[in-house]
Order: structure tokens, then sequence, then C-alpha cells
């Protein structure tokens, strides 16, 4: 009976989810779907497979819900978060490129290592300055772009409209007082299989 009361409600998010995607896009709220480059197909293949993949997460480990972050960006997964061990590591990159339509995938997951509020503040405070600079710089649409940080390293995921756009979202984060390193996966508009017209 408990199993069977779970199934139904992962069911019941995983539609739920789907709900409002014309308005939402895949960055959240706040989003527009008519500012996202991407065509409104892509767009809700991307959320269908987002959507899909972290069913399956979660049905591995329930942990992952909050451990776990997945981005599809025109059919490539981006994976960050924290895990328990390598393997669990290698199980969800293999999950990842079992989802149907998926491109590439990107594995940035950490193993887990004891909380340490010191460096959770510090990350918290390098993400809020790229996002502001990103907000005020005028060349860069900031809505485009998703940032995690972790251990003072930047993770960017994107599209940029142009290459000198990308180049700049870069040059922010490396300005950012102690980041160790940038890794950005921006995807040029060029870049996508299917684009607005």
């Amino acid at each position: 009976m408990k199993n069977r009361i779970f199934l139904i409600s992962v069911i019941f998010l995983i539609f739920t989810g789907c709900i409002g995607i014309s308005s939402k896009g895949i960055f959240g709220s706040g989003v527009s779907v008519a500012l996202d480059p991407r065509s409104l197909g892509t767009q809700i293949d991307d959320s269908v497979m987002q959507k899909n993949l972290s069913a399956r997460l979660m049905l591995r480990n329930k942990s992952h819900i909050l451990s776990v972050n997945t981005k599809v960006l025109d059919g490539r997964i981006f994976l960050t978060g924290k895990v328990e061990n390598p393997e669990e590591k290698l199980h969800l990159t293999k999950l990842a490129w079992e989802t149907k339509g998926a491109r590439s995938v990107k594995n940035d997951i950490k193993i887990k290592e004891d909380f340490n509020f010191t460096q959770s503040a510090k990350d918290l405070l390098i993400t809020s300055q790229l996002r502001t600079a990103l907000i005020f710089n005028k060349n860069i649409k900031a809505t485009n772009y998703q940032i995690d940080t972790y251990k003072k390293m930047i993770f960017i995921y994107g599209i940029s409209l142009t290459a000198n756009e990308r180049k700049e979202v870069i040059n922010e984060a490396k300005e950012i007082l102690d980041v160790k390193d940038v890794i950005a996966s921006i995807v040029l508009v060029e870049e996508l299989r299917i684009q607005k017209n």
C-alpha cells in the first residue's frame, strides 16, 4: 500500500510539474518563454527530459531530490550536487545517458564531505555577487543563466546570444574575489538544434 501511494505521488508530481511550461521555461519562474532563444518544442522536450530524469533519480534514492540538481539545455544534461560515494556518481551518469533524447552528459557531482558553514556562506556570497553582476551588465541577458557555486568553483549553465556575451559572462565570474575556477557550460544560440524564428 505504501509503495502504491508513493508511486501515485511521484506520478502526480511529474504531471503537475509539466503544467505551466509555457510561462516558466527551464530556469524556473520569472523566465518567460519569449526570452528563451530555444524553440517552444525544444523547451518542452528539455523540460520533459528533466522531469523524467529527476523522477528516476528520486526513485533510485529519495535524498537525490535535495542533493542532486539536473539541468537540460537542448538535449544536453548537466548534473551538479553531492553524493555519498564514487559508485553513485557513476550510476547517476549512466541514468542521465539513458534518458531519451540525451545528446551529452556533463557530470559535476562531488563526493560528500562534512558540512562546512563558512564554506557554504562563501559559496552563497559568490553566487549572489555574480548574479548581481550579470543583472547590471547591459550586454548580458541574465535570465538565460543558472549559477551554482561549490567550494569557490562557479558552475554556469545557460544560453548566450553571441560569443561576446559568453566571454563577458565568464569574465564577470572570474572577476569575483576568491573564485578558484569557473566552469562554463554555455551554449550559443547558433549551436541549438532548433531556434526560434
